[in-house]
């Protein structure tokens, strides 16, 4: 909730009002009209708003609104005070529908939605636009129904992530000269209690969440997800098993289903004093124009109270196996959902101590940008190509990606252990369904490649997966390789690209810790070093000194700086970047993911030598 502020001194209200007139007759405005004023009475005549509006459009509110649940408490406690004064209380959601409004004032026209496109500048249209108090007042409105109205609307904060969701909004008569508005501090006190019962409803949703969770949770073993579009909690035997495509089904069935829906009050978008009868509609004089909706009897929903209310199956993609997910409710409403995974009837759960999810681990937009591609591409059994420096863990991604969709024992030929004696054998693995995973692609002698290519010309869409770590320019054979793989190929991110990812990837690449002992833990100073180190090995070199330190470490408690090798603990040597060095590095690592590596193509896209491109690449340490 913004802060209390000194409104902004503002123009006369006469000259205003002469120059509004002006402008809707289409004759020169005169000078000394604030700008923002003529922006917005401009785009109102963009959108199409006519200024002399009498019926305002109904679009029906929302049905459920997490908003007005917490709200209506609160907005409850004031309308007694209101209905004897000149003044309206009025509640909107993010898109600025009305969903509670109470009070009397000037004008009775109906207006269920504020927004700029419907009824033009308003003071809860400014409030959401710019995050704070904002004042709207008279000739200032574009509606020739509100110029002796004076508005005051406060923007309300989620607790949780400063999301504007919706706006309060206090309205009376034309106030000349009011410097603030009278009602600004009803309208900050509104939305600061607002806001506070937001927090109180999220910590409690959260408890119930987690209840939910611990008890789907208890029998041994159990593969359990809870997700409620803020928070999501895995059990050990579920992060073993779902794939990122699998998660990202859970997640999206949890938005259907509606965090915060409330599916047994279904007045909830509507005022106060709605009647008993719905089809009897009522009407109150407010300013803004707001009067409580008719609303019709519903039919019964099958597919709603399918999503909303009762416990459904789901088939997971990837070959994940069928989720039991059951809605969690709180006080009537659907605030998350809890799914149980159960594996395919002729496949065990697989323990998570087996599949290591450092593939997976990472939140950073260049990792999570790869990696849903990598998937996307992945789940078609056709040819897929993962790119990137050693040790970016292109062959972690690649195990992963095959046992996600369901190829749990692919061919795996690796080309850095010696020339490939017998290329039939990938024809005669491929034959026989299995995938065939190729790593090192760059150590492949040409008679090797040859043979490849010529398997990818008889069958393009062989399920192969290959890696390939960029370094000496390749040759004809497998440049052409490379061409063919192009469209299915993926750059994975270098860690030093990454390295808000560094405290994710720790523990998962720390050893299971002896019985009796603690697992690893690191103090601040030391993930910090850790995060500024360039990481020329990449994973490879992050997990070696993980698994040395907890090895070897003689003393208890977090790992700490010192204990860091030199050229970790030490710091890059490097200078700072400029600001247009720090663009030409970005332009650099940009054109070389959008080329696979290959420096020769990223050269000639940036139009440089490529000499001059390596040099560029050692001056930067990439």
């Amino acid at each position: 909730m913004t802060t209390t502020e000194e409104s902004p001194a503002r123009p006369a209200l006469t000259p205003l009002r002469q120059a509004r007139e002006r402008f809707l007759t289409g004759r020169p405005l005169p000078d000394g009209v604030p700008d923002e004023i003529v922006a917005a009475w401009r785009r109102a005549r963009f959108f199409g708003v006519r200024h002399d509006l009498t019926e305002p459009s109904e679009p029906l509110p929302p049905a459920r609104s997490a908003l007005l649940t917490a709200a209506r408490p609160v907005l409850e406690r004031l309308a007694p005070a209101l209905a004897s004064g000149q003044s309206s209380l009025v509640l909107t959601d993010e898109r600025l529908r009305v969903l509670w409004s109470a009070g009397s004032g000037p004008g009775d026209e109906k207006c269920h939605d504020l927004s700029e496109q419907e009824v033009g500048h308003n003071s809860a249209a400014l409030a959401l636009r710019t995050r704070r108090r904002a004042e709207v007042h008279g000739p200032e409105h574009f509606l020739d129904l509100w110029q002796d109205v004076s508005a005051v609307s406060v923007p309300v904060l989620a607790p949780e992530n400063g999301q504007v969701l919706g706006t309060v909004t206090v309205a009376c008569g034309l106030c000349t000269g009011c410097t603030p508005h009278p009602g600004a501090a009803l309208a900050e006190a509104t939305a600061t209690a607002v806001e506070a019962e937001l927090l109180a409803r999220s910590r409690t949703t959260e408890r119930v969440l987690l209840d939910a969770f611990q008890r789907a949770a208890a029998r041994p073993g159990a593969a359990v997800v809870a997700l409620d579009g803020k928070n999501r909690l895995l059990s050990d035997a579920a992060a073993g098993m779902l794939s990122p495509g699998a998660v990202a089904v859970l997640e999206r069935t949890a938005a259907a289903n509606g965090s915060g829906r409330d599916d047994t009050d279904t007045s909830e978008a509507y005022g106060p004093c709605e009647p008993a009868d719905a089809s009897v509609p009522t009407r109150t004089s407010e300013p803004y124009g707001l009067s409580e909706p008719a609303r019709p009897s519903e039919p019964y929903d099958s597919a709603r109270h399918r999503n909303g209310s009762v416990a459904f199956d789901l088939e997971l993609p990837d070959g994940t196996g069928t989720a039991h997910v059951t809605p969690v409710r709180h006080e009537g409403a659907v605030i998350g959902v809890v799914a149980v995974v159960e594996p395919p009837a002729d496949e065990a759960v697989r323990p998570h101590a087996q599949h290591p999810r450092v593939a997976l681990a990472g939140r950073s937009v260049p990792w999570r940008h790869a990696t849903a591609k990598a998937a996307e591409l992945a789940r078609s059994r056709e040819p897929l190509l993962l790119t990137g420096e050693r040790g970016t863990g292109k062959t972690c991604l690649a195990r992963e990606l095959l046992r996600a969709r369901g190829d749990l024992d692919p061919v795996v030929v690796d080309a850095a252990e010696g020339p490939v004696d017998e290329p039939g054998i990938w024809a005669t693995a491929l034959a026989s369904d299995h995938a065939l995973l190729l790593r090192h692609t760059e150590r492949l002698s040409q008679a090797d490649v040859a043979a490849l290519n010529s398997l990818l010309d008889e069958r393009p869409d062989a399920p192969l997966l290959l890696t390939f770590t960029p370094g000496t320019p390749p040759g004809p054979c497998l440049q052409r390789l490379l061409d063919t793989l192009a469209a299915r190929s993926v750059t994975l991110p270098t860690l030093r690209e990454r390295p808000d990812d560094i405290r994710e990837l720790l523990p998962e690449l720390a050893p299971k810790p002896a019985p009796g002992r603690p697992p690893l833990t690191w103090t601040l100073d030391a993930l910090r070093a850790l995060e500024r180190h360039p990481w020329p090995g990449n994973i490879t070199e992050l997990a070696h000194l993980v698994r040395a330190l907890a090895e070897h470490r003689q003393v208890a408690g977090p790992v700490r700086r010192t204990e860091l090798p030199d050229l970790v603990r030490e710091g890059p040597a490097t200078r700072q970047l400029s600001p247009m060095e720090l663009a030409e590095r970005t332009a650099i690592l940009e054109s070389l993911r959008s080329h696979g590596g290959n420096k020769a193509r990223a050269a000639a896209a940036l139009g440089i030598a490529r000499a001059t491109l390596y040099r560029k690449l050692r001056g930067y340490s990439l």
